[in-house]
């Protein structure tokens, strides 16, 4: 895949770049591990106030940067602004909070003498530079959520983005530099993905993060595996919507509409999966199904869009064909369904009814504003058709009904349980998935203590 900018809304290529020959990739190892060996001595303080002036910097440009991303990857202004503050909200709570996150533990005083010593901590020491394998979908935000975390706890970062956004990848090197971080301390690398594994052998890099696609997923951890370096994975995700019969029903409804489409539902934790008891199932249907046929489908720079295009020429085809084989095996299309006519990358939204185990809407991730319905006979059926996925990213469950709160919390196997809203990721709050959705944990203290090495060290007399 060529490293380009391409135009969702119309396929125009705007600008391609060369990928970086070796030497220069080597250059930026070089400089990663060097930078690492002195700033990992910085102090917290002096790492939040470089991360607080990124963050000025990026709610300064999101105006700037929002173009950049709807034009490299098709969304909507409005959401790409909005990512970008996002992005400097993040920054700030990690430049706030990483000290009291990373600082000291000191086990109970029992345990100390149990130990033989006269005193025990426990330290948390940053690993070194970190390389960041991110996706399209969320070109700022997925980055951020990484590197926030990563340089507080005094790593450096080496990104590869997705070849598509490369005017947001190089971006973002540029605002860490201009923060003032020491150079080296993030890296943006313009490289296929054919690059990645022989980068990720190298000793200098220590650790990997990836948000992709399972077979990405699969390809980074089995080479991290044979180096022994640790990763964290964040894959796909085909995330169950379970409305019961104590929810409210209109709102349930207005939100599911959002939480499929938005981004025009390219995103790992978009609802995906409608889950409908059948005591309210043609009520869910009706209101939801209208939600969806009234969103406007348009250009993504025009303010009042709400689904711009898909990211790829190849999102589309993909989406046609789980549809088309949906329907050729009994679905009902309740409504979309066809892909228009016309220039860019466009997919309506689109409810499909009657979906069946074997179909392969059902096995296989929709990454597009395409939305599945399922009835539920009771909760028991809620919980076993909400678990006959092999992803497991996160769960939405609308309830009044707290015993059916407890049930659904004991026993959906995903990362998250958002209880009457909307799965969406907080720094404040850990993300991550069991099963093929991958492991680890983003965001958080959990987070930010994923990269670090976390030491024992113990006083004797």
């Amino acid at each position: 895949m060529p490293i380009a900018t391409v135009n969702p809304a119309n396929g125009e290529t705007l600008r391609t770049y060369e990928a970086m020959g070796e030497e220069e990739i080597e250059r930026r190892l070089q400089l990663a591990e060097a930078t690492f060996r002195t700033y990992r001595t910085t102090t917290f303080d002096e790492r939040a106030r470089l991360l607080h002036r990124a963050a000025d910097l990026l709610e300064e440009d999101r105006d700037e940067i929002g173009k950049v991303i709807t034009t490299e990857m098709g969304k909507p202004v409005r959401q790409a602004r909005a990512e970008a503050a996002k992005c400097a909200k993040a920054m700030r709570w990690y430049a706030d909070h990483a000290a009291g996150l990373l600082a000291d533990e000191e086990p109970a005083e029992a345990d100390v003498k149990d130990s033989g010593a006269l005193r025990v901590l426990v330290r948390y020491r940053p690993l070194g530079p970190v390389l960041a394998v991110m996706p399209w979908n969320f070109p700022l935000w997925q980055v951020i959520r990484f590197a926030a975390p990563a340089l507080m706890a005094g790593n450096v970062g080496l990104l590869k983005h997705a070849s598509n956004v490369p005017q947001t990848a190089l971006y973002l090197e540029d605002l860490f530099h201009r923060a003032g971080f020491p150079e080296g301390c993030f890296q943006t690398l313009l490289v296929g993905s054919a690059a990645v594994d022989d980068i990720l052998r190298d000793e200098r890099v220590r650790a990997a993060t990836l948000t992709g696609s399972e077979p990405a997923g699969r390809a980074v951890a089995s080479t991290a595996g044979e180096m022994v370096k640790k990763t964290v994975l964040e894959l796909g995700g085909s995330d169950p919507f379970v409305v019961m019969p104590s929810a409210d029903i209109d709102r349930a409804a207005r939100v599911a509409v959002n939480a499929r489409t938005q981004n025009a539902g390219q995103s790992c934790i978009a609802a995906k999966r409608f889950i409908v008891h059948t005591d309210v199932y043609d009520a869910f249907a009706e209101r939801f199904t209208e939600g969806m046929e009234a969103l406007r489908v348009g250009d993504p720079m025009d303010e009042e869009t709400e689904v711009g295009p898909l990211s790829s020429e190849r999102g589309v085809a993909d989406l046609v064909e789980l549809v088309d084989d949906a329907v050729r095996a009994g679905a009902t299309v309740l409504c979309g369904g066809e892909r228009p006519d016309g220039p860019g990358w466009y997919y309506p939204p689109t409810v499909l009814a009657g979906v069946t185990r074997e179909m392969r809407i059902h096995r296989e991730e929709a990454f597009g504003p395409v939305a599945t319905l399922y009835r539920a006979a009771d909760l028991d059926e809620a919980v076993l058709i909400a678990n006959d996925t092999d992803f497991g990213l996160s769960s939405n469950v609308w309830t009044r009904d707290e015993a059916d709160v407890d049930r659904f919390v004991r026993d959906l196997e995903a990362g998250g349980v958002y209880v009457n809203g909307m799965t969406a990721s907080h720094p404040a709050l850990p993300f991550g998935g069991v099963k093929r959705s991958g492991y680890g944990r983003e965001l958080s203290g959990h987070g930010i203590r994923e990269f670090c090495n976390i030491t024992t060290v113990w006083h004797g007399a």
